[in-house]
């Protein structure tokens, strides 16, 4: 598979970042903002959920003693008529291209009182070593493996580069931390917003209109961050300029425990492949990004991952695999197990019963100044 890969290394914006933020950062004071109380109310919704399912914090799992799943699928009923799609999401730890895929039919802004959503919290952890930071970027998900926590995962949905800037993949590292960051836009999107006839800043200060958010990780390699939103409705869709965005009150989370200098996986897996506890062999397939598909081969790359993790173990039906990977839909799909063996499966029409009459009518705080794309 052909990928962008990045550099290992400093650049010249990352090292005027870093003498910013030892040196001479200017202090803001952060007005209030409804970001805030949006942050409080979502935060306040994800303790209550995660009080009911096993007391862990929003975005924490327990590692499984056996397999590679984590998290369940479970359904909400809508009881607020104002509600969006978009809130139940971001209240669950979901992102916008998540919700979607799991409940096709049903309006991101309108879903209606009384209607059933699912909400798919459950996940085949990446192809990766189980370390530090893993971003897949296909899933539009990134992973955190805390080391003073081994027992623990922590999984957030995040947005990633939109077309034509694309997040790169390869291996860096965390390197600064900043609160209430400044941010400079660069030069590109300076020229763009002024042959739109729009203002276009040297300088964003800390506040609501910052696309920083309160937050920000910087990467090992120029112009790259993790980094909160003013928008949070955009996380978990490709919607940034190469960052990786999170819900406020995740990269805050974040932000707190994660120490400078963890190594950070980006990487792009549109297929996973896992053991459930039971013995039951998962499969799931999301869109492949457009910059990387150059080169691949899904089915085979598919097969490839398979054979690894069954070691001939197993008879894999390439149908199965094949349907998985042209309705790449995040949906868990079971090839091999005990919940394989209920799991219904289409019949080629020949050998669909013929029906007559009428049955068969019935279908069965420090401010600095941070350069790059947010």
């Amino acid at each position: 598979m052909k990928t962008r890969k990045i550099i290992n290394r400093w650049g010249p914006t990352s090292l005027a970042v870093l003498l910013a933020a030892s040196l001479t950062g200017p202090v803001y004071a952060q007005p209030a903002s409804e970001q805030a109380a949006v942050s409080s109310e979502a935060t306040a919704g994800a303790e209550q959920v995660a009080e009911a399912r096993h007391e862990l914090p929003r975005g924490h799992f327990r590692l499984p003693e056996q397999g590679d799943i984590i998290g369940e699928y479970y359904t909400v009923t809508v009881d607020n008529p104002e509600e969006t799609l978009i809130d139940i999401a971001r209240r669950h730890n979901i992102g916008y291209e998540e919700i979607r895929m799991a409940n096709p039919g049903v309006s991101m802004w309108v879903p209606g009182e009384g209607t059933e959503i699912v909400i798919p919290a459950q996940y085949i952890l990446p192809p990766a070593p189980r370390e530090g930071v893993v971003v897949n970027l296909s899933e539009l998900r990134l992973y955190y493996y805390p080391a003073n926590n081994p027992g623990i995962v922590e999984t957030y949905p995040v947005s990633v580069g939109r077309d034509g800037f694309a997040t790169p993949v390869g291996i860096t590292r965390t390197t600064v931390k900043v609160k209430d960051p400044a941010w400079a836009p660069p030069a590109s999107m300076r020229r763009e917003a002024a042959e739109r006839g729009e203002p276009a800043p040297a300088i964003v200060p800390p506040g609501p209109d910052n696309p920083l958010g309160r937050h920000a990780i910087l990467l090992a390699m120029p112009s790259y961050l993790i980094h909160g939103t003013n928008r949070p409705d955009g996380v978990g869709m490709r919607a940034s300029r190469g960052c990786i965005r999170m819900y406020p009150e995740d990269i805050e989370s974040l932000y707190e425990r994660l120490p400078s200098g963890t190594q950070v996986n980006l990487m792009d897996a549109p297929f996973k492949a896992g053991w459930a506890a039971d013995g039951t062999l998962f499969v799931q397939s999301y869109p492949q990004l457009e910059e990387n598909v150059e080169g691949s081969e899904p089915l085979r790359d598919a097969m490839e991952r398979l054979n690894a993790l069954v070691e001939d173990q197993v008879d894999i039906d390439e149908a199965q695999i094949q349907r998985a990977i042209a309705e790449p839909d995040g949906r868990f799909v079971a090839l091999h197990g005990p919940q394989a063996a209920v799991e219904e499966q289409p019949q080629p029409e020949a050998q669909q019963p013929q029906l007559e009459g009428i049955l068969g009518d019935i279908e069965l705080s420090t401010v600095v100044r941070i350069e790059g794309d947010a």
